[in-house]
């Protein structure tokens, strides 16, 4: 069986130039993680805010933490001090929230706007209505202490490559189309699609952050 040093080279040498790995960590203990920063990936995905904050505490400190998972607004103070990607923002009210914590830690936090682009009823996301509301906001200019880096998306969980190429290239195209509402608050740099099964396809389409777990830790 390949070692996670050897899966993260593999997968790396596969990736665009544009392209950067996002380790998925959420429920891997501190010593595998090591390991896979020790083969040189300094950059993990949690998906529970308290699972980050100890592993964050334990772990050595250059290690960008983003946070891939549903966020609520009661958590975000205790990530607030350390988190360099939210990946998953789904509302005005939480943006809202990690705004007034960055700034209690006198921090800027980058966010992505997390888009709902799959077939599946149980995933997380805005519409792209509801996205351009938060993007053309009278409010969005008072939140001084975030950024929005870009977009993340989540394609169906099914084999039908070209159902999720089709996903992966709406998302793309929405991405492209939201430059049109950049500022000094509004940066569309981040494309943040693709997991274990599909990251490949995700890359193909444009995207900039691939989340990959299982295939660098395995499934257990």
């Amino acid at each position: 069986m390949p070692t996670i040093a050897e899966n993260i080279a593999q997968i790396e040498k596969g990736l665009k130039q544009e392209t950067c790995l996002v380790a998925v960590t959420k429920t891997k203990p501190e010593e595998v993680l090591l390991k896979a920063y020790n083969a040189g990936c300094k950059r993990f995905g949690e998906n529970k805010v308290q699972e980050m904050t100890s592993k964050y505490e334990a772990l050595p400190k250059d290690i960008e933490w983003h946070m891939i998972g549903h966020l609520q607004t009661n958590k975000v103070k205790y990530m607030a001090p350390y988190v360099a990607l939210v990946h998953s923002v789904d509302s005005f009210k939480l943006l809202k929230e990690i705004d007034k914590e960055a700034k209690k830690n006198n921090r800027v936090i980058d966010c992505l706007l997390q888009i709902f682009i799959a077939r599946e009823e149980t995933k997380f996301g805005l519409s792209e209505e509801e996205a351009v509301e938060i993007l053309t906001s009278a409010a969005l200019p008072e939140l001084q202490n975030i950024r929005i880096a870009g977009l993340m998306g989540m394609a169906s969980n099914t084999d039908d490559e070209q159902a999720v190429r089709a996903e992966f290239r709406g998302l793309k195209a929405l991405f492209e189309s939201f430059k049109q509402y950049q500022n000094e608050q509004v940066n569309m740099r981040e494309l943040s699609m693709g997991m274990s099964a599909d990251y490949a396809i995700a890359m193909e389409e444009g995207s900039t952050l691939v989340r990959v777990g299982s295939a660098i830790f395995g499934s257990r």
